[in-house]
Order: structure tokens, then sequence, then C-alpha cells
């Protein structure tokens, strides 16, 4: 597992008001603070530097890069976290994967759990896991790979890499789930969080956000 060496590159602020933030994470921050002082970096703390009054609403992984909506009061957490909680979040994200699925766009839907013996690890469990739900959509095909763009239905724990992998299209880059091969094509996991819309908490108006994606197809 990698050793966590935070980037030092300042976070981007795509957004900001009275009532909510959104940062651009880069990949290799943690969302929240990890356990032990060494983790203490983070995109909340980053963010709290220039907003001291910023809550995390929802979480990326590490090793994904992207668009992160903080709230500013308890009130307005409670509200988008209902939101997501609703399926009211649109959020779409990239993906580079090691082949090409068969049919251009589909659903996949397989249920996860924790892989408790190997925990952070998920794993697909038809007795007891979860209902997970991924629409994808084949952007452009590069030879050995393809960029997907990825609409998550519900919001497990590496469900979008779970899910890819588990369909024989692993993610570029994954530690976790590629194979060598896949994991050894890319300096990092070729996941970015690239779209993100909700209503906002206060006005009531829809917000769209959007993130170029920090990754070359190559």
């Amino acid at each position: 597992m990698t050793v966590y060496a935070p980037p030092e590159a300042q976070l981007d602020i795509v957004h900001a008001d009275d009532f909510l933030v959104v940062v651009d994470k880069p990949s290799g921050l943690l969302s929240v603070p990890g356990r032990g002082k060494d983790k203490a970096d983070c995109a909340l703390s980053r963010a709290q530097a220039e907003f001291p009054d910023a809550l995390t609403v929802h979480r990326l992984d590490m090793a994904t890069s992207g668009l992160l909506l903080l709230a500013r009061s308890k009130e307005v957490q409670r509200a988008l976290s209902g939101q997501f909680a609703r399926g009211e979040i649109a959020k779409r994200y990239l993906a580079d994967v090691w082949g090409a699925p068969v049919a251009v766009s589909g659903e996949i839907n397989l249920p996860l759990i924790i892989d408790w013996p190997r925990r952070p690890l998920q794993k697909v469990d038809w007795e007891t896991g979860k209902p997970s739900i991924t629409c994808y959509k084949t952007l452009s095909v590069y030879g050995w790979f393809s960029r997907l763009a990825l609409t998550p239905l519900t919001g497990r724990s590496h469900q979008l890499r779970v899910h890819l992998a588990e369909i024989g299209h692993p993610i570029l880059g994954d530690e976790f789930y590629a194979p060598p091969e896949a994991l050894s094509a890319r300096t990092r996991l070729a996941l970015h969080a690239a779209s993100l819309g909700f209503l906002h908490p206060a006005s009531g108006a829809r917000i769209q956000l959007d993130s170029g994606c920090p990754f070359e197809a190559s």
C-alpha cells in the first residue's frame, strides 16, 4: 500500500459562497484526516485554512481527484447530506480503464460489502452485499484502454473501482484492484470526479460544476 505523501499543490477552490464550498481535490490527498498526525493534512483541513467553518458532506478516495463538496454550517451539511442520501446529487466521473466494454454503454449492478480480512478493500457478495449500481458510457478507445464516463447511482466505498474490475476493465493505476499491467499503465489512479450537480440549500437554484480531467489519454 502506498505511503501517505500528500501533494504540495495548493487546493483549488471551484466555488465558494456563504453556505458551501466546492474544491478540486488532487489525487493523493485524503478527503478528511486519517488516523495519526501523519495523516492530518487533507482536503478538509486545507479548505478550513480559508473557510474555518467548512464541514464534510461526502468523501472521495485518496487516490481519486476531483470535485468535493463542503458545507459551511451544520444546517447546510444536513441539507446536502440529505440530497446525497436521496440520490439527488448528480455525479459524473471520468476513468481510463483496461480494455473496452463490448457494449458502449450499460449498467453494472453488483452488490458490495467490505472484505474484512483485507479491509479497506470491498468485494461483491450476492448474499450480504448492499445494492450498488453504476452506469457507464464509453467516450473513446485508445488501443489497449478506453475512457469511460461513470455515473454512480449508489455511493458505496470503492464502488466504481470494484465494479469496473469485476467486469474485466479495471481502472488504470488502481493499486487495490488492477492486475500488474493495468496498475503500471498509470502513475496514479485514473479516476476523476469531473461533474457535480445539486440544489443550492439556501436559494434552491440548480448548481452545476465541472472539472477538467487532469490525466492525459495516452
